[in-house]
């Protein structure tokens, strides 16, 4: 099997490139062979290679300057998973994307399920979400799976990032009023690979829209705050946390409160599910020595 693979880079990227392995042939393409704002040179590379499965797992995924570069974030998270869409169909072979919690504009005060109604707040969540339609409009064998607040030991993410300011600063503000599930790039290339062995062994659930978060919830204090622990156990100065509300920290591009995704349709429907979050992330942070 020859599974091609957008993006190499990037936080999921990395983790599927090590997790696949054993499956078949990975093709790798970063940005050098394959430029997601060239939509010729996407459908000659998948003409080219001929794979068995396309995984999409290149992104614009910088929330606030998509504010400012709405073109760019529309070309490769919008335009981009269309195109792959149907090149997939056109060799009839599944495509698996990755979506974001951002589609939603988090007012629901319960978590999101599949069919509720998708309305993002900035640019970033509404070119993901054309990106789901762009796919969804092409038809064919597809897997959308939205994750959210992607972390791991690669790239530019909250963990890497707090680790090194909680031990450069005294003290740290860190919102609490937006609530969701910290969610490692390992896992969700675990759930890639077990998805992929239940479609190869002939036992694949619907194809459409998931929901893949780790298990339970907390807000970014608590995710900081577990962290922070992780950093004191070690012995290493480590910051004081101080809870704030969203009000307190604007950015250019609004957050929802709610990020919260039931992912009980995917474990019903492919048997797939996902760890608690302290459990990732204690397995997370143990790959780091």
């Amino acid at each position: 099997m020859k599974i091609l693979i957008t993006g190499q880079q990037g936080q999921v990227s990395r983790e599927l490139q090590g997790r696949l392995q054993g499956l078949g042939e990975l093709i790798v393409l970063g940005r050098d062979q394959l430029d997601l704002v060239n939509t010729d040179q996407i459908r000659e590379q998948i003409r080219a290679h001929r794979p068995d499965l396309i995984i999409n797992a290149a992104a614009h995924t910088a929330v606030d300057q998509a504010e400012s570069e709405r073109e760019v974030a529309f070309a490769i998270n919008a335009i981009a998973p269309g195109v792959l869409a149907e090149e997939a169909k056109a060799l009839g072979v599944p495509l698996i994307h990755y979506s974001t919690d951002y589609v939603f504009d988090g007012s629901k005060p319960a978590p999101y399920t599949e069919a509720d109604t998708p309305n993002p707040l900035g640019v970033y969540g509404q070119s993901k979400l054309a990106g789901e339609q762009a796919i969804a409009a092409v038809g064919g064998q597809y897997l959308i799976l939205r994750t959210s607040w992607v972390y791991s030991n690669h790239g530019k993410n909250f963990l890497l990032t707090l680790q090194r300011l909680l031990q450069e600063k005294p003290q740290m503000r860190i919102v609490a009023d937006q609530i969701g599930a910290p969610t490692w790039a390992g896992s969700i290339a675990n759930s890639t690979r077990a998805l992929i062995e239940r479609w190869q062994a002939g036992k694949a659930g619907e194809w459409g829209i998931y929901h893949l978060t780790a298990q339970g919830e907390t807000s970014w204090f608590g995710f900081a705050e577990a962290i922070g622990a992780h950093v004191r156990h070690q012995g290493r100065a480590c910051a004081e946390l101080e809870p704030i509300p969203s009000s307190a920290y604007p950015t250019p591009a609004k957050r929802p409160l709610n990020s919260r995704l039931d992912c009980s349709r995917l474990q019903q429907q492919w048997h797939v599910s996902q760890p608690l979050w302290q459990n990732a992330l204690r397995e997370c942070l143990a790959q780091q020595h």
